[in-house]
């Protein structure tokens, strides 16, 4: 049901975001920067809220809650797209859209774990991973869909992407029973340093480890751009994207369902293993057959080890703190990933495409090393 919740917000927000720069800059007269402002802003903001939200649903002993208020905030955001007529009010339904992201997500993976049993949570995780993807694919198909349709109507677009956000809430209010959870009477901040000891070695091990593949996994623009020096149609790049996705969908779930039987550093060793390759791929040719395989592998790793990720997290944080453990891991990887986006830039602006990604799959082998050397340490 969670992974149906998540799919349609996907939709909803990827039928919008997969137009929005072009929207800002034709339609509203904006400026890349400007473009760049409304984006950093979003992400940073959620990356705040989401561990506030997570403590927040600790402290309470209940995550439904502020799942469905994320979740509506993200849909009713989504008609000042439809309206907006200069840059601000695009700032500020990015930002109510990054904020109902950051208030809903860490509640909705800590949910997830206390649904399922712990012998499943690779598969489910998984499973909502997959779904969630999907939803990622279908909303820029459905975009272009429309786009196409209408004559290039981006209101038109942005109204339509209401009805599966306002679906979602509904699923999610509905369809989900929150299990009971057993609390004393007194509720105690999760963030007083007698609790947030709690979150022990193991747990700092998989956000260290988490942090380190981040950083040698740089954000999914730079394969645009990659493609876009391929020779592929510039009307065809953004497709590029949607390959990746179908490969990550199709892959989420079984490699969750393997990390319910296997070892999950090896599984984990292995998704860098994949990276490497995919980094080594990217970096040899720009010719659009190789780009694809490079962007397919990249697929491939992330459905081996997003849903992985959250899975050890369950492992290893205690069940009343699980959200500010979602919350805290979330911050630590988006900061991860802001500073290895902005290296991949320096390095893509100086010395080259190629250059970046031998540097990705150089810093991938280091963390490889690492995580091998570490295992020991691991109650993976």
């Amino acid at each position: 049901m969670l992974g149906f919740v998540s799919m349609l917000m996907d939709i909803s927000s990827e039928m919008i975001h997969s137009l929005l720069p072009l929207f800002m800059v034709t339609s509203l007269g904006a400026s890349a920067l400007a473009v760049g402002l409304v984006e950093g802003l979003g992400e940073s903001t959620a990356l705040i809220v989401k561990v506030f939200s997570g403590t927040i649903s600790d402290y309470l002993g209940k995550r439904k809650g502020l799942a469905v208020l994320g979740y509506t905030i993200g849909a009713l955001s989504k008609p000042l797209f439809a309206v907006a007529s200069v840059t601000g009010v695009v700032l500020t339904a990015r930002v109510l859209d990054r904020i109902s992201k950051g208030i809903r997500g860490a509640p909705r993976d800590a949910l997830i774990a206390d649904i399922v049993p712990a012998h499943l949570r690779g598969a489910a995780f998984g499973l909502r991973q997959s779904l969630d993807t999907i939803g990622a694919l279908i909303g820029p198909l459905l975009a272009v869909s429309f786009m196409l349709l209408w004559a290039n109507d981006f209101r038109a677009v942005f109204w339509v992407a209401v009805i599966p956000g306002l679906m979602a809430v509904a699923l999610l209010v509905f369809g989900l029973r929150e299990p009971e959870h057993h609390q004393g009477s007194q509720r105690v901040s999760p963030l007083r340093r007698e609790n947030s000891t709690r979150l022990g070695r193991s747990y700092w091990w998989v956000v260290g480890v988490g942090a380190v593949f981040t950083l040698a996994r740089f954000s999914e623009a730079f394969l645009v751009l990659r493609a876009q020096q391929s020779g592929i149609s510039l009307a065809f790049v953004p497709l590029v994207m949607v390959a990746m996705n179908v490969v990550y969908a199709l892959s989420a779930y079984p490699f969750g369902k393997l990390s319910d039987r296997m070892s999950h550093t090896k599984l984990l060793a292995l998704g860098f293993m994949v990276l490497i390759a995919a980094d080594l791929v990217l970096a040899t040719s720009g010719h659009w057959g190789v780009v694809l395989a490079g962007v397919a592998l990249w697929g491939i790793h992330m459905g081996m080890t997003q849903g992985l990720f959250a899975a050890l997290i369950a492992h290893t944080a205690p069940p009343d703190l699980r959200g500010t453990a979602y919350g805290l891991f979330a911050l630590v990887s988006g900061l991860a990933m802001l500073l290895a986006s902005v290296l991949a830039g320096l390095l893509w602006d100086h010395l080259g495409a190629s250059f970046t990604f031998y540097v990705g799959a150089a810093i991938c082998a280091v963390s490889l090393m690492g995580l091998m050397w570490s295992k020991t340490s691991s109650r993976a």
